[in-house]
């Protein structure tokens, strides 16, 4: 999966769909459940089945929930999919089983906003159709009584990051939500990828430079990967001595990652 970022518009802004197209996010994301007020619910969900397209993902309302049930038949109903369908608040796998019901072919982004979601997050990852999870550290944070900061978040981030991995899905991040700091952005993307996140959620484009600057691998380091899998492999895929340090198992699967994220972004 070549995702590295996700750019969020409300659906019930249908006039920015374009340019939140127009900017270098790897999908857009339109959203119908936060984002929009209730007497809106129905018009953003028009708006955004009718912007369906490439780079288009929808994230609808909780499947436990009116909104969310009115969401799942639309879209069942819709002559296409969106790359990607956001379910919010997800606490159970079986959520995601209410969503494959009414949308067998859809490619699932479970939110885990909450401490049970957290809890359980292994198990919802693992379920048919999840594609990745999104750490949702916006409601988490108002649960636990913290601040949207890095170190009130920084046990849950490491839990939810464990999870993915034991459930073999990428991680996405939370948006950051301060406009203004373009410094704070960079430096929670970084901290974020150094975790182990491979895309982080954007709400302006203007956010977007530094997300790809942290998330996507660059030419040097996609380079010193194929070089130092190629030295391996010559050595018989067997640990050696590359360039002063030791290259074995666990390091080759780290190169390995970053050249089949290059060749994933290369394909899109």
């Amino acid at each position: 999966m070549g995702l590295t970022s996700l750019l969020f518009v409300p659906g019930s802004t249908p006039a920015r769909f374009a340019k939140a197209l127009g900017s270098d996010a790897d999908l857009i994301c339109i959203d119908l459940e936060d984002a929009v007020a209730s007497e809106s619910k129905a018009a953003a969900r028009a708006a955004a089945i009718g912007a369906i397209g490439p780079r288009v993902a929808i994230r609808i309302n909780g499947v436990t929930t009116d909104d969310g049930m009115v969401d799942l038949h639309a879209l069942a109903a819709a002559p296409g999919l969106p790359d990607l369908v956001l379910l919010p608040k997800v606490e159970s796998a079986d959520e995601i089983a209410i969503a494959r019901r009414h949308l067998p072919d859809a490619a699932f982004v479970p939110l885990i906003e909450t401490a049970r979601g957290l809890r359980l997050a292994h198990h919802i990852g693992q379920a048919p159709g999840v594609v990745a999870m999104m750490f949702g550290g916006g409601d988490l944070s108002g649960e636990l009584g913290v601040a949207l900061a890095w170190e009130p978040l920084a046990v849950a981030r490491g839990l939810f990051i464990l999870a993915c991995a034991e459930a073999g899905v990428p991680a996405i991040d939370v948006p950051w939500i301060v406009l203004d700091d373009a410094t704070g952005l960079a430096d929670e993307a970084r901290r974020a990828h150094a975790i182990g996140f491979q895309a982080k959620a954007a709400i302006h484009p203007a956010q977007l430079e530094a997300i790809h600057a942290a998330m996507r691998p660059s030419a040097d380091l996609v380079e010193e990967a194929r070089a130092a899998l190629a030295a391996y492999e010559a050595a018989g895929a067997r640990a050696i001595r590359y360039q002063g340090r030791m290259l074995e198992a666990p390091i080759i699967r780290r190169y390995a990652r970053i050249i089949n994220m290059a060749k994933a972004r290369e394909l899109t």
